[in-house]
């Protein structure tokens, strides 16, 4: 009897429901909430599936991302590989492979003042900068926190990685792709209230057919240009433009084909899935993480109204060409944000078609956000 009492005490000190405490089913319940609002709502299933299921393996075992070396056998746990693939930063910059390769940058090309609405959509970042400093973080993690305002989880993974901001990173990221999948609950009572009804009306003109010599010239330039000023970015620049390349020189099709789809699903979920496992209780629920979730809801906030703000500048300037709701898809979330542009534009006048204008400012927020990490890596010296 003795044995068998051992063997069953033995059992039940294995399972989860002895060795979990209070924080960790807080955790479980809000990947529950994730994954409800990734299947029954349809909210970026693409993200929230592996990053809520992430969560929930986390949380019931935290073993699973336990590293080499707080590991008594020499073997850390399964979502630990897959983490370490974001902390070299591989797996954001092979995520910008995937979206250049998805992407059409003729929009961009088309309208170049795009450019501008997705430089103001920056605006979040330094707004949310200067109020991590005033909170009491250090200039480098500040830098790490602030760039969830362009809602480019790969771009915040690559800094917090670039600045030794490792102890964050998990909080930074869960907080950058949850505010990118949660953009079509955040951006439109935003945009409702920067924009008026006459604005919200404004129709665009069709915008002008793209040269393919012009759509296979710009990856290669904006390269050049880019990377020559911060060479730092060349491993988001170059691998968001190498993809766009693929894309429109026309003879790589089985290697377009192979970034946009294979490899980028692949990549999601080892990244999803490793940046849900770092939000185990333990690591999530505190003060520090609370202020990094409030500050990038801030920066987001702000570079959705950034944009939009000038917007409202452009449409004066043009006598009413350009409708201002276009400029809150100046943050990174691709093609997320410009789709929203078309939600809200459509629920004042269902015949108004934003969404081709909206992705010029969209794509010009990834080169932005990538570009405003490059000048942070630059003052810090990185």
């Amino acid at each position: 009897m003795s044995y068998i009492a051992n063997t069953l005490g033995n059992l039940l000190n294995q399972t989860a429901f002895v060795n979990l405490y209070w924080g960790n089913y807080i955790m479980i319940i809000v990947a529950f909430v994730f994954l409800y609002l990734a299947i029954a709502k349809d909210f970026e299933p693409l993200l929230l599936v592996p990053i809520a299921f992430g969560m929930l393996l986390v949380n019931i075992y935290p073993d699973i991302i336990l590293s080499i070396e707080d590991s008594s056998n020499g073997t850390g746990g399964l979502l630990y590989y897959f983490y370490l693939l974001d902390e070299w930063a591989i797996l954001p910059s092979l995520i910008f492979m995937g979206v250049g390769a998805m992407t059409d940058f003729g929009p961009l090309i088309a309208n170049p003042i795009s450019f501008l609405m997705g430089a103001a959509a920056q605006f979040g970042i330094f707004v949310a900068y200067f109020l991590a400093i005033a909170m009491g973080f250090n200039g480098k993690a500040a830098a790490a926190i602030s760039i969830i305002g362009g809602a480019d989880g790969p771009t915040s993974i690559f800094l917090a990685t670039k600045l030794q901001q490792n102890e964050l990173l998990g909080p930074i990221a869960v907080a950058a792709y949850s505010y990118m999948s949660l953009v079509p609950i955040i951006q439109p009572p935003i945009m409702r209230m920067m924009t008026t009804d006459e604005e919200r009306h404004c129709k665009m003109d069709q915008l002008r057919p793209v040269s393919k010599l012009e759509k296979i010239m710009f990856p290669i330039i904006v390269t050049v240009v880019v990377c020559m000023i911060l060479p730092t970015t060349a491993p988001l620049i170059g691998m968001l433009m190498l993809g766009n390349l693929f894309r429109e020189c026309g003879v790589v099709r089985q290697l377009t084909d192979t970034a946009s789809n294979a490899m980028m699903y692949i990549v999601v979920i080892l990244l999803g899935t490793s940046v849900g496992a770092k939000t185990s209780a333990t690591a999530f629920l505190n003060v520090t993480t609370l202020k990094i979730v409030v500050l990038g809801l801030v920066a987001f906030a702000f570079g959705t109204a950034g944009g939009c703000v000038l917007g409202k500048i452009l449409y004066r300037t043009s006598h009413g060409k350009i409708n201002p709701l276009i400029g809150s898809a100046g943050v990174s979330a691709v093609p997320m944000a410009a789709r929203v542009s078309q939600k809200v534009a459509s629920e004042y006048d269902p015949t108004n078609f934003v969404l081709m204008h909206a992705m010029g400012p969209n794509v010009a927020g990834v080169i932005g956000t990538a570009v405003v990490a490059g000048v942070f890596m630059a003052v810090f010296g990185i």
